[in-house]
């Protein structure tokens, strides 16, 4: 201190003391105020977070549970896809022109070809190897319609790895986002079906199959495959056919396994000789469409 200076005070001295403390108060108290509002604020964000969790966890579930019941586009047919004219499907915005001139049927109607089958029946691979091209032929020309019921009671033994209703899920997931293109999927399913009782392809090759047959919306058919977005309806829907006597919808014909052809209420008979004569398939087709 400089000796010129003249010295406090005792009183000076405590005011300039309690002074100091006031200060030194002060500044806790900002400090607490501070300290207090930040963990208020970390209280609230760590609140708001998870609330925002709890809130993306129900949305989650929701689409889970939606995703879970959801039903296939396109299946209007008791659980169908129909294919008309030109290979196009029916949908709710599209109905291919039927050719009643080219159609086999005596009273100039197009007749509908009903089949029940699953991607992994090896009897519903024999049936379609030999009547693929004719049934190209007759649905394209509009001589008939074809309409497809997909599936899945093979998983198991027959399909280890459930290519059974992988595969009939992959179909419905074409049938929902590009339903032209069904028919080329499905003729490839059974192109390429592994032998029964073997693992089938996983689901990318699912999905590249469908990339082959020329389908549009790939990636929400990419989704729906690997999220099996319609196995909760395929599995009710083939409940519903396989129950004890349960018929063909509109015809008195039983379900009694796959493949199930029907034309005009009357069921194909399946032989060794008939699933392999694509000459004994016409021959009936006429004969059923024309009595």
């Amino acid at each position: 201190m400089n000796s010129h200076e003249p010295r406090q005070t005792r009183s000076a001295q405590r005011d300039a003391a309690r002074e100091k403390a006031r200060q030194l108060r002060e500044s806790r108290a900002r400090i607490d105020r501070t300290k207090s509002f930040t963990l208020k604020l970390i209280a609230i964000i760590g609140g708001l977070a998870v609330i925002a969790l709890v809130i993306v966890g129900v949305m989650n579930a929701q689409q889970t549970s939606q995703n879970k019941n959801a039903a296939p586009a396109n299946v209007t047919f008791n659980g169908g896809i129909k294919i008309g004219t030109d290979l196009k499907a029916f949908t709710s915005t599209q109905t291919p022109a039927p050719n009643p001139t080219a159609s086999a049927s005596a009273n100039g109607t197009v007749p509908n070809i009903v089949m029940y089958v699953d991607y992994q029946c090896p009897i519903c691979q024999t049936f379609e190897k030999t009547n693929s091209e004719q049934l190209r032929s007759w649905v394209k020309n509009g001589v008939a319609t074809l309409e497809i019921h997909p599936i899945s009671f093979l998983d198991g033994r027959g399909s280890p790895n459930t290519y059974s209703s992988r595969a009939a899920n992959a179909a419905l997931c074409v049938a929902s986002y590009s339903p032209n293109n069904y028919f080329d999927f499905s003729t490839a399913l059974f192109a390429n079906q592994p032998a029964e009782g073997t693992p089938g392809p996983e689901n990318p090759a699912l999905v590249q199959r469908a990339k082959d047959s020329g389908v549009i919306n790939a990636d929400k058919i990419t989704d729906c495959i690997n999220n099996k977005t319609y196995g909760s309806w395929l599995s009710k829907a083939t409940g519903k056919i396989i129950a004890p006597n349960a018929k063909v919808p509109g015809t008195n014909v039983l379900f009694q396994g796959t493949p199930t052809v029907v034309v005009n209420g009357q069921q194909y008979p399946l032989t060794q000789e008939s699933l392999t004569s694509a000459a004994m398939f016409a021959q009936w087709f006429l004969q059923v469409t024309k009595g």
